[in-house]
């Protein structure tokens, strides 16, 4: 080599630390292998992630469900607040809890993290938030993979996403099928924003200048506390509605992008309309402040957030109370938002001259949502 030529350029020069990466690994294992039962084969750092299927014999007729998704623009609060152990309970919520909607159990799931730059204690709290929240959803963390991408993300910056598998019994299966005239809605409390409308958020904090570390009275807490709030998971809450008879649970809804309507349209059957009832609840002060700072119309609002609903049991009407009682015993702060209201045979060619209906969401040819009153705002 030649005196003026310059230096060869290593991996690690151009931005990749593999040492860090598997320092990462050893931080987290630990925290992943708790979520393993003996159905998981080969422990952490496989090439790939194993699942011994032969406890799937027992069912008669075992549907596999898959689902894969992200946390979207709240990884952005994250690492402003540099707080990174609760994003992982966002991700499995907008995972399993989708796999829940058709009565499926997770049981397994692999996370993906793309980073700028691997801080091995940054990735730690990451995946032990994943699995800290597999945990609660009696799901295994199987596997995953974290990839540095120098150049193309910030070197705190990260984006993460995930997919799980999960089975239930053909005969069980939770959905439009099951639902009937006369079924009634019960509305599952949750924890604040969860994992949507984070770009909506984020643009109205910042053109109102507020900071992440300004007091909020109405939250009683930070700016930066509130918008980081974990999303709940409800799997193992929902499976235990549909295991009780007593429930009679017929389909359930995940409210997440697209907001309450648009959401429980898609788990309707062509031929009946939902009548939920705005004045049921008292929407959150989060959601209230953020329409307020940001002057945010209510439908807009109504068509991003959940407000304060998280998910949605359809069960049949002398299920009410059992339903009522099993989701307080779980502290889902549950309550009767509506019911499958009368036939509606062209709901779906109504729902755009009819205002406060939806339907016809996502792509779904199914019933449609009927918003009905006003909000209520503590």
């Amino acid at each position: 080599m030649t005196p003026d030529a310059p230096e060869p350029i290593t991996y690690a020069a151009a931005g990749v630390d593999t040492a860090a990466g598997d320092l990462a690994v050893e931080l987290m294992k630990d925290a992943v292998k708790a979520t393993h039962g003996p159905e998981v084969q080969g422990g952490v750092g496989g090439f790939a992630g194993m699942y011994d299927a032969s406890a799937l014999k027992s069912y008669r007729r075992p549907l596999l469900a898959t689902s894969t998704d992200g946390v979207g623009t709240k990884v952005a609060i994250a690492q402003a607040m540099d707080v990174h152990d609760t994003i992982g309970f966002d991700l499995v919520g907008m995972v399993v809890d989708d796999l829940v909607v058709v009565g499926a159990r997770p049981l397994f799931m692999t996370d993906y993290i793309a980073c700028g730059r691997v801080v091995p204690e940054r990735i730690a709290d990451i995946v032990r938030g994943i699995a800290a929240a597999c945990a609660k959803a009696g799901t295994a963390l199987v596997g995953g993979e974290t990839a540095e991408h120098p150049g193309l993300l910030g070197p705190d910056e990260y984006d993460v996403a995930g997919a799980a598998t999960g089975v239930v019994e053909a005969d069980a299966l939770l959905g439009p099928g099951r639902v009937r005239d006369g079924d009634v809605l019960i509305a599952l409390a949750s924890s604040g924003l969860h994992s949507n409308g984070y770009s909506l958020v984020r643009r109205v904090v910042q053109r109102a200048g507020w900071a992440l570390d300004r007091h909020v009275p109405e939250f009683g807490r930070t700016l930066g506390e509130e918008l980081l709030e974990p999303t709940r998971v409800y799997a193992s809450d929902i499976l235990a509605l549909a295991a009780d008879p007593a429930v009679g649970l017929h389909a359930v809804t995940h409210v997440t992008g697209g907001g309450l309507a648009a959401n429980l349209a898609r788990v309707l059957p062509v031929g009946v309309v939902a009548d939920v009832d705005r004045a049921s609840w008292i929407v959150p002060p989060v959601f209230d402040v953020v329409r307020g700072l940001g002057r945010v119309p209510w439908d807009d609002l109504e068509g991003t957030l959940n407000l304060g609903v998280g998910m949605v049991a359809v069960v049949a009407r002398d299920g009410v109370e059992a339903a009522l009682a099993l989701a307080s015993e779980q502290g889902l702060a549950p309550w009767v938002l509506g019911s499958v209201g009368q036939a509606a045979a062209h709901a779906t060619d109504r729902a755009a001259g009819e205002p406060g209906l939806v339907a016809g969401t996502k792509g779904v040819n199914g019933g449609a949502v009927r918003m009905v009153g006003s909000y209520r705002t503590g």
